[in-house]
């Protein structure tokens, strides 16, 4: 027992200077803020959702079967994804926070709530705001929500891709295909019928495994923003952005409108009067042999262009009467690679200089050339013109219908009201609560650059405990010997683990003497110690007294030099 007290002094030696690392280690990686534990914000709004454990009071899954299209109506689609509201278990951001998850990858899912009552937002200012966790990321899916427009017939499970909604907002993502949709629905006040306008030029989703938050804000002058982790990515109009238009032009062309038949819509035409010049030879060749071309010096006409493979053997199976004589392959002739040519030499092709093809009139104006034809205008008997589209129908839920390749993306923090305030306050109170916490813990994944295989940096000390002290050591030994100071900055573990380890060796033969009495083993053992200890401080002494002495040498030379 006393021998293992002696062990312990000489590991805690050793131990030392790699706690004093893992320490300054520490320090210098990313530093994961504390979570705090989640509190539901107490705000004023026509639906605010943070998932609370009341959530399926309000929140009911759709079992219905997609409506096929007439390209695959011998398909049936239904609704069989599940459901669950959880934390996330991908970079948590705040404890005892939870959200929406699609939990199947592969399935169609479908999922709404109801609004306490429709809200209309008539000259008001309409904001949408959530928050979307692509915890497996996203390759093929939509993340996207609907508002939906308020009709007393909206059964919850019955809800699909038909349901009638006023505004589809939120990431897409399959393939190249990668966009924030923003999609509105419109009726036509003349025939009543409602037809989707598209954002032009949506902006890119993020794909990342943190929280990103959208927002969408539509103002009474039809003015909309776009904003992503609270940072605007795209402004514009309803009126100038989107597709098809939401007004239709006031003319359209006359479909009972034909091109006259004596309408010339050719604009040049060969000259009538042109004729063909008496010198024109049409029957001139393109090419003529040159005349004047020479044999090159180095053409070597008695060789030929190929000859027999020299290399080639024939087949041990080859039967001379059967297979008849056997002929080797040919291979390009040597002696021609850097020569001009072999073979026989004939005079090049060049071209005709009294070419000139087939004759054709040049063309002129056509004197009778009345422009491109096109239908007459009429009035657009389907005009109409709406200046508030921002005026949506009233809306009377929320839902999730989507498609996705990859499961665990979870929903959070929904809000549906008509300030900009109230939506940045819980923004504040959630998403910049969790957003710095996600970052560090995603940083702190992503792999860290090595150094080299055999760099001391590599090594930790529970790999080798002994090779560890002994790198270290001489890594502090080499730099002293030029900056002692620098020895101290770039490998303080040393520095800090000498002091420790001289005063457990010290102990160590303390301990020995203690142990054994005037043993002559246990004398020469502790001796032995001793002089450890003095190598050690002689070799750091050493390397402290010569890096010293170089660096005031250094700068004798530099104020030499600046004097002269």
């Amino acid at each position: 027992m006393k021998l293992n007290a002696a062990t312990a002094a000489m590991s805690a030696a050793l131990l030392a200077g790699s706690v004093y690392a893992e320490e300054v280690a520490d320090e210098a990686s990313p530093a994961v803020p504390e979570l705090s534990t989640f509190t539901p914000t107490v705000l004023k709004a026509d639906f605010l959702e943070q998932f609370t454990d009341d959530w399926e009071q309000r929140w009911k899954p759709s079992h219905a079967k997609k409506d096929s299209s007439d390209s695959d109506k011998d398909e049936e689609w239904a609704y069989v994804g599940e459901w669950s509201v959880e934390e996330p278990f991908k970079f948590k951001g705040i404890k005892g926070d939870k959200g929406l998850v699609v939990k199947n990858p592969a399935a169609h899912h479908a999922i709404s709530a109801k609004f306490p009552k429709p809200i209309d937002n008539k000259g008001k200012t309409l904001v949408v705001q959530y928050e979307v966790k692509l915890q497996n990321g996203l390759e093929c899916g939509g993340a996207y929500l609907k508002l939906l427009r308020d009709n007393k017939a909206l059964h919850q499970e019955e809800f699909a891709n038909t349901t009638p909604y006023v505004i589809m907002f939120g990431p897409d993502k399959c393939g190249h295909t990668n966009k924030v949709h923003f999609i509105f629905n419109h009726k036509n006040p003349k025939t009543g019928e409602y037809e989707e306008k598209h954002l032009s030029a949506p902006p890119t989703a993020k794909i990342v495994k943190t929280t990103e938050l959208y927002t969408l804000v539509v103002k009474p002058d039809n003015t909309y923003i776009i904003k992503q982790n609270g940072e605007e990515v795209k402004t514009g109009s309803l009126l100038e952005d989107f597709a098809p238009a939401v007004n239709p032009p006031k003319e359209i062309e006359d479909p009972d409108d034909t091109k006259p038949e004596d309408w010339v819509d050719q604009a040049r035409i060969p000259d009538p009067e042109a004729s063909k010049p008496e010198d024109w030879d049409e029957d001139a060749p393109y090419d003529i042999v040159d005349e004047e071309a020479t044999k090159p010096e180095d053409w070597l006409e008695d060789e030929a262009i190929t000859v027999p493979d020299p290399e080639a053997e024939k087949p041990e199976d080859w039967d001379d009467e059967e297979d008849g004589d056997f002929i080797p392959p040919t291979v390009p002739n040597p002696k021609c690679a850097d020569v001009s040519g072999c073979g026989p030499w004939t005079k090049p092709m060049k071209k005709n200089p009294d070419y000139k093809g087939v004759w054709s009139a040049p063309l002129i104006e056509n004197p009778e050339y009345k422009g491109v034809w096109a239908p007459r205008k009429i009035p657009n008997p389907d005009y109409f013109e709406d200046k508030t589209p921002a005026n949506f129908e009233p809306m009377g839920a929320i839902g999730f219908e989507i498609w996705t390749m990859q499961s665990d993306i979870l929903f959070d923090n929904i809000y549906v009201g008509h300030s900009v305030e109230d939506a940045e306050k819980l923004a504040e109170e959630s998403f910049k609560v969790k957003q710095p916490v996600e970052k560090a813990l995603a940083d702190a994944e992503k792999p860290k650059p090595s150094d080299k295989a055999d760099s001391p940096f590599d090594l930790k000390f529970t790999d080798d405990p002994v090779h560890y002290v002994k790198e270290k050591f001489e890594l502090f030994v080499t730099i002293a010997q030029k900056d002692p100071l620098q020895a101290i900055q770039f490998v303080p573990e040393v520095a800090a683990g000498i002091g420790a380890l001289l005063v457990s060796l010290v102990a160590i033969i303390a301990a020995l003497v203690g142990l054994g009495g005037s043993s002559p083993a246990v004398q020469k053992a502790a001796d032995k110690a001793k002089g450890k200890v003095e190598e050690v401080k002689e070799k750091v002494a050493e390397a402290t007294t010569t890096g010293a002495e170089k660096a005031k040498g250094e700068a004798t030379k530099r104020t030499t030099r600046s004097q002269s």
